[in-house]
């Protein structure tokens, strides 16, 4: 086996060991190599791969969204509604966990190597997995305190007992950055005592010791498990907290990043078109550090993108959206950002620190609560509390009240707008739907996301996809998704430049990688008509005056020179000889 390992590959994963774990390096490094082959997983040698073009999308959903009275499982119904209307729209499904759990909607982890039974089982998963390509949530920070882990930890069985994070409830913790309001150690009973362990999100969710190798060992398991039941994109998630030392803010940790970057070179070696994919709810400088140098993950989330959108569409000011857009730094070669406006959980706030001013930020939060939404709160090391999320679905936040359509074709353009920036466009499946709030599952729940996490019975989702607001969005959802499979010039490596100047409006070009296609994009802000000249300064563009709008499918010229863009329209421009 370790013939069939470059020199370089076993260098650099021995160099991550190294790091990671000092002087067990070599030790380790055997190790890996001996468990490479587990679930058929086996070294690749396919070499480079293209990873992504351009019809490439994600859609995000739960495995139990979509539910049907006359019977199959959850996964079943969602692989018969995902074959029948999504084909040639979306390329991979993110199946948000769907492991056995016991709280956070799946976040809780009860047992990593199963399908929670209310889903349906590995079958399931494996037959949308030969339609679509699969992301899974790789959930390493936490797990549940209902799991055989932490119940052999209560009973100091091997090699359990030493995964969890035991602290002294004395010690200072001032300096470590939270995401909750809630105790940051939990109480806990074990047969050597009184314990305290380190629970960054809740009681429920128990932090392991990823200082001790054994835990390292578990996931790559795991990891192996799920690349060979067909996940192409694994979901780091939180991962920002993964290594704890006391003294520092443990968040964004070197030794963090270092595993970042050994899940990258293991992928490298067993599944060349794999990719890692961290989820880092943080300001932007500390979200995009995750590329390294072009040796950590190869996508991450652009979560700056949700609240500055919504921001530019709510108050008709793109000036935010554009100067941080026009200001966005190429990601490095081989990587790329996955752009979403909406997911299973809030629009971040903390995005947007040092890009939106204090006032801008409140204007935000004050739309969304009048909006219906909610607003989730952090701890912070002197005891006050900051907005964390602003809860609340994508739809709703963009529908105008007293105009269904007016509020449709806001929140259309806006998703146009994200789908046709450089990166990897993901789609969370409420936004396909146009779903609204969902207050009783607040109240009925207690928390705050549910807001956005409605579960559909197909015959009810059916009802409210064939006519009105539903039927209007999902069908112009899915045919902007079409169209942009098209075109090369959406390729997620294509460049891209936005320009300046106009407030109400943002406007850009992609170019192609082989440099033959040019698409202008344009999108109106506002409820108002704008009328300009010669947005884009750019030859081809002004040497133009007939193109092609790909969205409509149709011919689009300038009126005596002047351009006339609808209230919140969105077009995607190539120019015609």
């Amino acid at each position: 086996m370790i013939k069939t390992i470059s020199r370089d590959q076993l260098r650099r994963i021995r160099k991550r060991f190294e790091q990671l774990y000092g002087h067990q390096a070599e030790k380790l490094l055997d190790r890996f190599v001996m468990v490479l082959g587990r679930y058929g997983v086996d070294v690749d040698m396919a070499g480079e791969v293209d990873r992504w073009d351009e019809r490439d999308s994600v859609l995000i959903t739960y495995a139990d969204t979509l539910r049907d009275a006359n019977g199959g499982t959850p996964l079943q119904v969602l692989n018969s509604f995902a074959q029948k209307n999504l084909k040639g729209a979306i390329r991979c499904i993110h199946l948000l966990p769907f492991y056995p759990w016991s709280s956070d909607d799946g976040f809780s982890v009860i047992d990593y190597r199963k399908v929670n039974s209310d889903c349906g089982d590995w079958n399931d998963v494996e037959a949308l997995g030969a339609e679509f390509d699969l992301m899974f949530d790789f959930v390493l920070n936490h797990c549940s305190s209902r799991s055989s882990w932490f119940k052999d930890f209560v009973a100091g069985i091997e090699p359990a007992r030493h995964y969890f994070l035991q602290m002294d409830p004395d010690g200072d913790y001032s300096e470590v950055v939270r995401p909750r309001t809630s105790p940051l150690l939990t109480k806990t009973r074990t047969r050597d005592g009184e314990a305290h362990v380190w629970t960054t999100f809740s009681a429920d969710q128990v932090d392991l010791n990823w200082q001790n190798p054994e835990v390292f060992f578990e996931f790559l398991d795991i990891l192996f498990l799920y690349l060979s039941k067909g996940m192409r994109i694994a979901r780091l998630d939180a991962v920002a907290f993964l290594w704890k030392t006391l003294g520092t803010n443990c968040l964004h940790l070197p030794e963090t990043h270092e595993m970042v970057k050994l899940f990258r070179d293991i992928c490298q070696i067993v599944s060349p078109k794999a990719i890692i994919l961290t989820e880092t709810n943080v300001p932007h400088e500390e979200n995009v550090s995750y590329f390294g140098r072009g040796d950590e993950a190869h996508m991450v989330y652009q979560f700056s993108l949700p609240p500055l959108l919504l921001h530019a569409f709510t108050t008709g000011n793109g000036k935010y959206l554009t100067d941080w857009a026009a200001d966005l730094a190429a990601p490095p070669e081989g990587c790329t950002f996955f752009n979403f406006t909406a997911s299973h959980d809030g629009i971040g706030v903390r995005p947007v620190e040092g890009i939106l001013p204090m006032e801008e930020r409140d204007k935000l939060i004050h739309h969304v609560e009048s909006a219906g939404g909610r607003v989730s709160w952090r701890a912070m090391p002197d005891g006050s509390k900051q907005p964390y999320e602003l809860n609340i679905t994508y739809y709703s936040a963009l529908a105008i009240p007293d105009d269904a359509k007016l509020g449709a074709a806001r929140f259309l353009c806006s998703q146009a707008l994200a789908l046709s920036l450089r990166g990897v466009p993901g789609i969370y499946i409420h936004s396909l739907f146009g779903t609204k709030n969902d207050l009783e599952g607040v109240e009925t729940s207690g928390e705050n996301r549910a807001i956005n996490r409605r579960n559909w019975e197909l015959s009810e989702l059916e009802g409210h996809l064939k006519l009105g607001i539903g039927k209007m969005v999902l069908n112009r959802y899915l045919r902007m998704l079409r169209r942009r499979t098209e075109h090369p010039a959406f390729h997620p490596d294509a460049s891209q430049q936005v320009f300046k100047g106009n407030s109400g409006l943002f406007v850009h070009k992609r170019i192609s990688c082989d440099g033959e296609e040019l698409v202008f994009c344009i999108f109106n802000l506002t409820a108002k008509e704008k009328k300009l000249k010669d947005p884009f300064p750019d030859e081809r563009f002004q040497q133009s005056g007939r193109f092609y709008d790909i969205l409509r499918a149709r011919e689009y010229s300038a009126s005596r020179g002047t351009y006339s863009i609808k209230p919140y329209q969105a077009l995607w421009l190539i120019p015609r000889n």
